[in-house]
């Protein structure tokens, strides 16, 4: 069975931060996503896993829809979304953001389980 499945460095430009200045403009985020299916593929069919693709293309989507003042915010609701409409036990989504002096990012991780 597979254990997990990981979107690793998936880049994207969002709108996000508290100050209305640092929204104005789109900046660089990283999000690492793992999640972990109800099933493993018996056939080698992707129909019978979770498409990884799909899986980036909505968080694409989400990061795109709307400005986000907090990284946190934008984790759950990532991670919400994720476990809302695909077949999975539990998902974690890490959100890096570029943004203090001296530091290579800042982070938040939001882990969810399915009821």
């Amino acid at each position: 069975m597979i254990e997990r499945i990981d979107i690793e460095q998936l880049k994207v430009q969002a709108h996000v931060g508290v100050p209305a200045d640092e929204r104005s403009q789109p900046q660089r985020l990283t999000l690492n996503v793992t999640f972990w299916p109800r099933s493993s593929p018996q056939h080698d069919d992707l129909a019978e896993t979770v498409n990884y693709s799909a899986v980036a293309d909505l968080v694409r989507e989400m990061v795109r829809a709307r400005h986000y003042k907090l990284i946190e915010t934008l984790a759950e609701e990532v991670a919400g979304a994720i476990l809302a409409r695909f077949a999975i036990r539990k998902v974690a989504v890490e959100v890096r953001k570029f943004v203090l002096a001296d530091t290579e990012y800042v982070s938040v991780t939001a882990i969810r389980d399915a009821a």
